[in-house]
């Protein structure tokens, strides 16, 4: 199967080796998105506007690829204090209706950019 590149100006540019997405057949593997905007390439402020962005970010690819947070069957949220994982619930509800994607939280030193929360997901579409 070929893979084909995924890259949409509505999310952060990528800042280092990697796409925003790939999406090989029917699954796309999205990139980690942390709380940058993509208009200004600077992380926006808080916990809670960095949670939303991230899940913005997300969205914003799985569209250009053609899918939607719907069709995510595995996500990662990491985050550099645990203590924060209610909240990402609350707002993470806000983008994603049941049934819920399986989901990993894992708690980190540090992430890009002094991000305090960063994700990624696999969607499979069609």
């Amino acid at each position: 199967m070929s893979r084909t590149i995924i890259s949409t100006p509505s999310a952060p540019a990528a800042i280092g080796t990697y796409s925003q997405a790939v999406r090989v057949g029917d699954t796309v593997y999205l990139s980690g998105q942390i709380g940058l905007d993509p208009a200004t390439m600077e992380m926006v402020e808080g916990f809670e506007a960095q949670t939303e962005r991230v899940f913005s970010n997300l969205k914003a690819v799985a569209e250009a690829s053609g899918g939607s947070l719907a069709d995510a069957v595995k996500l990662t949220i990491y985050l550099t204090d645990l203590g924060n994982f209610a909240k990402v619930n609350e707002i993470m509800a806000r983008y994603f209706a049941e049934p819920y994607p399986a989901r990993a939280a894992v708690g980190v030193k540090e992430l890009p950019k002094g991000a305090l929360v960063e994700a990624d997901a696999i969607l499979v579409c069609g």
